[in-house]
């Protein structure tokens, strides 16, 4: 079973609090998304393989550590997943970015499939699936499914906020996928909203409502 990682870092925690803020305006929201990213992909890429190199520095020739290769690609759902692309890329500026567009139908609140591009060699890379919420679970395990259909294999998923019964679907649905989340919430309510949770975050990012 993929291993569910809950941060506990100050800095998280207070930023996922601004979010949550009604008062939080558009531009703050919008920042703070890009900052608990490049928080959160910190720790998340921890495990990327490295290898010894040989590098001249001013004053010698000496043998360190680097990336072995960045065979990483990014893949935000679609619309709100946007907001955590940057804050990634600022750590892994040559990673590629995939992008997979999903809304959920009102009445069901099941995943429908709208737009799927990812880079060619996805099967080669390590994929880190962002999208600020896992509420029902359906989208995260729909679009991990479109990659998985694709070659993908090393997949990762990253959220600021999660719901129990979407950390439950989404384990149940794809086992060996890792799970790093900001903060785990208390339920969905009767709308399948994160409850305390932070609203629509696709209309926090952008202004929409």
């Amino acid at each position: 079973m993929g291993k569910v990682h809950v941060f506990d870092h100050p800095l998280i925690q207070h930023k996922t609090a601004l979010m949550r803020k009604t008062s939080t305006s558009v531009k703050e929201f919008r920042e703070l998304a890009k900052e608990v990213a490049m928080l959160m992909g910190y720790e998340a890429t921890r495990d990327l393989p490295l290898k010894e190199v040989e590098i001249e520095t001013p004053i010698c020739t000496t043998k360190m550590k680097m990336l072995d290769g960045e065979d990483i690609a990014i893949v935000p759902i679609l619309r709100a997943g946007l907001g955590f692309v940057d804050g990634m890329l600022a750590l892994v500026p040559n990673a590629k970015v995939g992008h997979i567009g999903l809304y959920r139908d009102p009445e069901t609140h099941k995943p429908v499939e709208y737009y799927c591009k990812l880079p060619v060699d996805i099967d080669k890379r390590k994929i880190f699936v962002v999208d600020p919420m896992l509420a029902t679970g359906g989208s995260a395990a729909a679009a991990i499914d479109f990659i998985k259909q694709r070659g993908g294999k090393d997949i990762v998923f990253m959220c600021l906020i999660a719901a129990p019964e979407g950390i439950e679907v989404l384990q149940k649905a794809h086992p060996d996928v890792n799970i790093y989340i900001a903060a785990k919430d208390e339920k969905l309510n009767e709308h399948a909203y994160i409850v305390p949770g932070l609203g629509d975050a696709g209309d926090r990012l952008y202004g929409t409502k």
